[in-house]
């Protein structure tokens, strides 16, 4: 019996692997088992877009959720800022599935103005992440933790741009324990820029 659920997991590892540009309809059919024919296939999923969305949608509710901490309000800034990196990168790292994270490299290699549609779900996630170290920042800068002039999409875009490079860095097999070493340090930012006190 087809399992829905199933398909849909194996095409976001698919997808998560190589990226929505190259990966084929028969590379698609093939990795969903059963010799699932191309009217069967459309039938269940529409279209190769449409299996994308709903790819991209169930990593969003599973994986990408590793930095959902950074808009929890019961953690101090800089803790959750630590926390969404740390969980991250040993998600990105993680055997048990492609290295490196769908959201930022899922469209990578599709740029252009005819996927920009697909790759929006992705785009959004990314957004989201952003503003939520955009947040944190705030609230350090809110509770008198950091400066009160401090530029705060600028401190926040370094933790951004870190997390990026994590995925990049996880896909040429860098191990968690360099990328957790990198985060200690990569914190180091927020701590100099603290209030002495």
């Amino acid at each position: 019996m087809f399992d829905r659920q199933a398909a849909v997991e194996q095409a976001m590892f698919l997808f998560w692997q190589q990226g929505y540009a190259s990966t084929s309809l028969s590379q698609l059919k093939a990795s969903l088992g059963g010799g699932i024919s191309a009217p069967s296939f459309y039938a269940a999923f529409g279209s190769k877009e449409a299996l994308f969305r709903e790819a991209a949608q169930c990593y969003l509710d599973t994986f990408a959720r590793v930095t959902e901490c950074l808009w929890d309000d019961g953690l101090a800034p800089r803790a959750a800022i630590e926390l969404a990196l740390r969980q991250s990168a040993s998600m990105q790292s993680d055997a048990g599935h492609p290295p490196g994270c769908m959201v930022a490299l899922g469209c990578m290699s599709a740029p252009t103005a005819e996927h920009a549609a697909v790759a929006a779900p992705l785009t959004q996630s990314r957004a989201r992440t952003r503003a939520g170290f955009v947040r944190c920042v705030e609230r350090g800068m809110a509770s008198g933790e950091l400066p009160g002039d401090m530029d705060a999409v600028a401190l926040a875009s370094v933790f951004d741009s870190f997390l990026s490079g994590v995925a990049i860095q996880t896909r040429d097999g860098v191990g968690y324990s360099v990328l957790d070493g990198a985060i200690t340090q990569i914190l180091r930012v927020w701590d100099a820029s603290r209030v002495p006190g």
